[in-house]
């Protein structure tokens, strides 16, 4: 979802966008892709490869976000003197290229040892968000909202990869408390989401991975999310948002989107799992029944997110290629 909000800045200036991965394996995602009309292309595996390929595409600048291709091939493709831009997230794990860019909160302060070279943009001034995220940006912060049942939004990545929602369904429902809530997850999970049991006054729509995402979101007066990196879309909507750890990289962002009091904190998908799902339904009972509490992460989330950052990432590739 970065890599599209990127991709789409950069084809609102006039450039053409390719993208070369493996979206075969995620239709969902090759559908993101294929009615923005961007080409897409199969992924390949050497430097030489990549080499090949952009050459034979007659590629300006190549924008690299993957967590599994090896440092040679960052090296072998910045060789050639393309431009280049790398996603990371707080380690670099290899990734090497002209600019660095790692949009997470806090990461401007970061102490990280750059390749000869290399210039690091770092932090939420750089967050790349979406059209659909952009364009319903509220125009002030949210104001606390009255109604005697609130509406919760239910988000776990784009697939919900490592099964949050029916864990997360479930502690929504044993807070006892009425609320009406839309629940995204893979198509396995819908029927177990489904099932829950649930008191009276609670309600649950278990729905596939959308497109209509930033609309669900502005209209929820709570958002229960995996604190990946679509939490800076949230923070820009200006969400009431409750995070979730379901994955080790998204530690440090929890952390300090919890302590900053931009997001309440309902631990790691294991402690939902297990001991720590006590503490969770304290959590989320607070957040039902308390629109002031709501609004304050509301309005602090809103402030932090301008929805500018890909303007600025692509003002800085773009300076690269015009050299």
């Amino acid at each position: 979802m970065r890599s599209l909000a990127l991709a789409e800045e950069l084809s609102s200036r006039g450039c053409e966008v390719v993208f070369v991965c493996d979206a075969h394996s995620v239709p969902w995602a090759r559908e993101q892709i294929r009615t923005r009309g961007f080409a897409l292309l199969p992924s390949v595996d050497s430097a030489e490869a990549h080499v090949e390929l952009f050459g034979a595409e007659g590629v300006a600048a190549v924008v690299f976000d993957s967590y599994v291709l090896p440092g040679a091939v960052y090296r072998g493709v910045r060789a050639t003197g393309m431009p280049t831009l790398a996603l990371v997230d707080n380690q670099l794990r290899g990734a090497e290229a002209d600019l660095l860019l790692d949009q997470n909160i806090g990461a401007e302060e970061d102490p990280v040892e750059l390749p000869v070279g290399s210039e690091r943009l770092a932090g939420l001034s750089y967050a790349l968000l979406r059209d659909d995220v952009v364009l319903r940006r509220p125009s002030a912060p949210p104001a606390a909202t009255t109604a005697s049942v609130p509406s919760v939004m239910a988000v776990f990545g784009g697939t919900d990869a490592y099964g949050a929602a029916p864990v997360v369904a479930c502690a929504l429902a044993r807070t006892g408390l009425p609320f009406v809530a839309t629940v995204v997850t893979r198509s396995d999970l819908l029927d177990e989401v489904s099932a829950i049991p649930l008191a009276s006054g609670q309600s649950i729509d278990a729905i596939t991975p959308t497109d209509r995402l930033p609309e669900l979101v502005v209209g929820a007066d709570l958002v229960v999310s995996a604190a990946g990196s679509s939490t800076w879309e949230l923070l820009a909507l200006g969400a009431a948002t409750a995070l979730v750890r379901v994955a080790d990289n998204q530690t440090v962002s929890y952390q300090r989107l919890v302590s900053g009091r931009l997001a309440a904190g309902l631990g790691s998908l294991a402690e939902l799992r297990g001991e720590g799902a006590v503490a969770a339904h304290d959590t989320l009972r607070g957040l039902l029944r308390d629109p002031s509490q709501r609004a304050a992460l509301a309005s602090a989330a809103w402030a932090r997110v301008d929805g500018r950052g890909r303007a600025r990432v692509a003002d800085r590739l773009l300076a690269l290629v015009a050299r």
